[in-house]
């Protein structure tokens, strides 16, 4: 008896030493609110340049955290993108290279390739980022655009998320922003109530019940905003037409011919800035909301866009980006470059990083951050941001490629791109020729020096086309030429 007393007392002893010598990052789970804005320019924001648009709140988050200049989303266009994100995977490899269902060949002026196909939902096999936060524990919430599947089946709450707000087939807002939605998966609000403080008072609302339940949480919010239609809120619409009409010819908007299309080169809209005000607002109350409930110092944020802004149309867009060529739908920078801050617990404040990164990095990341197990056969084409963040002034070579194989609005033609340090090569497939750039002393891509050097323009577009092949991309066929 005596023994069994004495081996009872040394477990005892060695389980009080094991709990008094446990690091407090053995509990440590921080929540995580990840906000990605729809079509949102890389120079939509004060803190990237813009001089119409103003951004405070984001402002002010880009000197609490990390500004990224080399951002880029996985994919010209919304749906390819959301899939890298929630996956850690390229689009190529999840199978989904267009927008969900994407627009029909006989669309296209004057189409010479047929576009291959791909799927229209993302795959339930696939373990998105919420499954794996909500396998340690942590509650998962989900608000805005989903546009990951044609059918309820693959929608939000069938992806990992405990709580869909307004996740759906659509791409854009049934109904416009203001109440009533149309929205199978948000109730409507009093009639007039504008969508995007909607689904940030959802957030809140999620927010303050996590917190009184002292409940881990990741928390997507994907507003709708600045995707058309360009409807201003109300409360900016007069703010942002008095400063247009205060520019130089009343703000009339400057463009430059693309291909078949026109690219906005000035920042002029009202209504768009006034859509970008209303985002910026909401994203400051829900910071308010976690500082109020002292939750900001133990959670991550990230803010970022889904592709680049939408400058590019048969007539003209409705932002712009200059310096960066074209917008949404091209693989040019202006395309596929996209702001991006993250604010971490203990990580430096108010820097900048220029190393490159893609849409896929975000899951391994938030793992990573939020000390969970990292999963490499999910994330397999993502890659950790946690050393840049550490260390902002770190910059490592990376390749980078996007396929988009498909017409799109924007007057884009069937291409991919390819970005190997300061090097970026365009192949266009109707034509069959390539375009070669060097971003550090072309930004703008207005100089191909393919012909100046051939044997780099070979190499890029070989380790391209390995790329693709090693994910079984698909290729366009021409019309009319036997599969």
């Amino acid at each position: 008896m005596v023994y069994c007393k004495y081996v009872v007392a040394v477990i005892v002893l060695i389980g009080l030493m094991s709990t008094a010598c446990k690091s407090p990052q053995d509990d440590y789970s921080p929540n995580v609110v990840f906000i990605l804005v729809d079509d949102l320019g890389w120079k939509d924001l004060g803190s990237y340049g813009s001089e119409f648009y103003d951004t405070p709140n984001l402002d002010s988050l880009a000197k609490e955290g990390i500004r990224f200049t080399n951002a880029y989303s996985a994919h010209p266009v919304c749906s390819p993108t959301r899939a890298a994100i929630m996956t850690g995977k390229d689009p190529v490899r999840v199978g989904i290279t267009d927008w969900i269902p994407g627009m029909g060949t006989e669309r296209a002026p004057d189409p010479q390739l047929v576009p291959p196909e791909d799927i229209h939902h993302l795959p339930l096999e696939e373990k998105t980022i919420a499954e794996a936060f909500k396998e340690e524990g942590y509650k998962t919430f989900f608000a805005g655009k989903w546009h990951l599947g044609e059918t309820k089946e693959y929608w939000p709450e069938h992806q990992g998320f405990d709580i869909n707000k307004g996740g759906h087939n659509k791409g854009s807002p049934p109904a416009g922003y203001y109440a009533p939605y149309q929205n199978p998966r948000l109730e409507d609000g009093p009639e007039g109530e504008y969508l995007t403080d909607r689904l940030a008072d959802e957030s809140i609302h999620f927010i303050e019940d996590m917190a009184s339940k002292d409940q881990p949480f990741f928390l997507f919010l994907s507003f709708y905003t600045v995707h058309t239609p360009i409807q201003g809120a109300k409360q900016f619409d007069a703010l942002y037409k008095e400063k247009k009409e205060q520019l130089p010819d009343e703000g009339a908007p400057e463009s430059r011919k693309e291909g078949l299309g026109q690219t906005r080169v000035t920042q002029s809209n009202y209504k768009y800035a006034a859509m970008v005000r209303s985002m910026d607002e909401n994203v400051g109350r829900i910071l308010d909301r976690l500082e109020s409930l002292n939750l900001s110092d133990n959670t991550i944020i990230v803010f970022t866009s889904d592709n680049g802004g939408l400058t590019t149309t048969k007539e003209m867009g409705p932002t712009a980006v200059t310096p960066l060529r074209a917008g949404k739908g091209w693989a040019y920078e202006g395309g596929i470059r996209v702001p991006l801050i993250i604010r971490a617990p203990n990580m430096p404040q108010g820097k900048v990083s220029h190393q490159p990164i893609t849409s896929m990095d975000y899951y391994p990341t938030l793992l990573e951050l939020a000390d969970l197990p990292l999963d490499s056969h999910q994330h397999v084409d993502g890659r950790s941001l946690a050393t840049y963040l550490k260390n902002p002034e770190q910059v490592d070579e990376r390749t980078l490629v996007w396929h988009y194989p498909h017409y799109h609005g924007s007057m884009w033609r069937p291409g991919t791109a390819i970005r190997r340090g300061n090097w970026k090569l365009i192949e266009f497939y109707e034509e069959d020729k390539v375009e070669l750039y060097n971003l550090k002393d072309d930004i703008e891509e207005r100089y191909d020096i393919s012909e100046d050097y051939p044997d780099k323009a070979a190499e890029l577009r070989e380790e391209m086309h390995s790329y693709i092949h090693q994910r079984d991309g698909q290729y366009p066929r021409r019309i009319n030429y036997p599969e």
